[in-house]
């Protein structure tokens, strides 16, 4: 396993296959709350047609085949490759009676496998902290005490925020709960590197001489802490603002404060941090700052993409690995056969394109009239103001012909863009390629260079290192946050 790796792929999986015991020092993880709703990765404004996102994942559990399977498997019905004791084995069967066969009980028992596989890859000295919501929290907290036992509970953390949003009929949410459990007694804690100030009354009181009395004998002058008080199981963090810097569009972002409270009280320099559901990486990027070690997982590939940008935006010259997206034609196709959905994410961020407008796995086309991508040309100047032109990318990963070609010559001169660029995992024929050469060329205003109207790339041309034929790409597409110091000036690999 290497430090700065990111695995695509069910983190169930991975942990499985890919993750040994006690690897871990620090695992934090925020898995969706089964509110049935699509969660969105945004992207700059502007750069595509309203309403400039795509969807990353959708937040909705249903007890499909899969949830009775991973039931049968913790209730010992059905072989199970996860090391399963019968005190879960009875709670998730007492759980299903109560509860029933619906969406709740779907995200109990995934998570329930799930948390598993993270004791067993965190070390005996190590921590986790699991993030959810109260909608969720009293089940999961009675699965957290079977797994990891009732023994090494640590905190019910609240964290505790200001929002706008009251209903008339109930007190306003303004919580969310972090259950923080060790995998044994002997574990890491240092509430001296998170110390809080304190109340502004209280160091007014503490000018004064206090005296520390307890029957007949005298402690001294009590005096307050250096650096603060002892952190209490409230932290009161704003949620990072719509405007803020911190913000990357992704609508489950935590603020890197809560993470970095979480990451400097439970782990030293060195140490491992996982996170299994990394979403946009807030995780692995205050982990980086912090010069920990990290991995991520995520089972999308606008995920990972959106981290890889996020941090070589962050922090320079950063080697990150990736594990589980294609290296070769083969893993192309794989992909492509598992997943088109992440197939044409994952061809789309080889040449810097973002995809084009609102996407579901139901609904993949949708209103895009075929377009599944946008690339952003810098064309020149005028009066001072930026030129700015399209490329359509259109994704092929069954069976190509000529018509194709057709089809995203048509797109191009209906959106009045400058190119096309069709990528296909086939190799196409003949009629394909004169069809293209057919289109023509466009000029470049700024340097008055001739490019092809429609270019057709194959996969294996890609994964060679070939790119579109165009001119200078505008900008990046993802947002990016206001980069934060590292806490030390440590060599880049130094922790490799």
């Amino acid at each position: 396993m290497q430090n700065r790796t990111l695995y695509f792929g069910d983190n169930l999986e991975v942990l499985r296959e890919k993750i040994s015991d006690e690897s871990f020092d620090l695992i934090y993880l925020d898995p969706p709350f089964n509110s049935k709703r699509p969660y969105n990765v945004l992207y700059k404004e502007g750069l595509v047609d309203s309403p400039a996102q795509v969807q990353a994942f959708e937040d909705s559990w249903q007890w499909t085949k899969e949830a009775q399977h991973t039931y049968e498997e913790l209730v010992g019905i059905r072989p199970s490759k996860t090391k399963i004791n019968q005190d879960i084995s009875n709670l998730i069967e007492a759980l299903r009676k109560i509860v029933g066969d619906n969406d709740v009980m779907a995200y109990l028992v995934m998570m329930a496998i799930r948390l598993i596989e993270l004791k067993r890859v965190l070390k005996s000295t190590g921590s986790i902290y699991l993030h959810c919501d109260p909608t969720a929290s009293h089940y999961l907290k009675i699965i957290m005490d079977v797994v990891f036992g009732k023994q090494n509970f640590g905190n019910e953390i609240v964290w505790y925020y200001r929002g706008a949003g009251i209903s008339p009929r109930k007190y306003g949410p303004r919580h969310d709960i972090i259950l923080f459990y060790t995998k044994s007694g002997n574990y890491y804690f240092s509430p001296e590197e998170i110390r809080v100030p304190y109340a502004a009354a209280t160091v007014e009181r503490f000018k004064y001489y206090i005296g520390n009395v307890r029957g007949e004998k005298d402690y001294g002058t009590q005096k307050l802490k250096v650096g603060g008080k002892h952190p209490d199981d409230v932290f009161e963090i704003q949620p990072i603002a719509p405007s803020a810097k911190e913000r990357l569009g992704y609508p489950t972002q935590k603020p890197e404060t809560l993470l970095e409270r979480i990451i400097k009280a439970s782990s030293k320099e060195g140490d491992w941090v996982l996170d299994p559901f990394c979403g946009c990486g807030t995780t692995v990027a205050v982990a980086e700052r912090l010069n920990r070690n990290w991995v991520g997982v995520d089972i999308t590939t606008l995920a990972i993409n959106l981290i890889k940008h996020r941090l070589r935006h962050h922090f320079e010259d950063i080697r990150i690995f990736v594990d589980g997206l294609p290296k070769d034609l083969a893993g192309a196709k794989a992909l492509f056969k598992k997943d088109p959905f992440e197939f044409e994410y994952w061809a789309l961020d080889l040449i810097n394109a973002v995809p084009a407008q609102s996407k579901s796995k139901e609904n993949m086309r949708g209103a895009d009239k075929g377009i599944d991508g946008v690339i952003k040309l810098f064309l020149g100047k005028d009066n001072g103001n930026d030129i700015i032109g399209n490329a359509l990318v259109q994704v092929k990963g069954g069976k190509v012909q000529r018509s194709d070609i057709a089809v995203l010559k048509g797109d191009v001169e209906r959106e009045k863009a400058q190119a096309g660029v069709f990528i296909s995992l086939e190799k196409p024929t003949q009629q394909m390629r004169q069809e293209a050469v057919q289109a023509g060329e466009f000029k470049d205003k700024y340097s008055f260079k001739e490019y092809p109207k429609i270019q057709i790339i194959t996969v294996k041309e890609l994964l060679l290192g070939k790119k579109p034929d165009l001119p200078s790409s505008y900008k990046a597409y993802y947002k990016e946050a206001q980069p934060k110091e590292r806490e030390n000036n440590h060599n880049l690999f130094s922790l490799i």
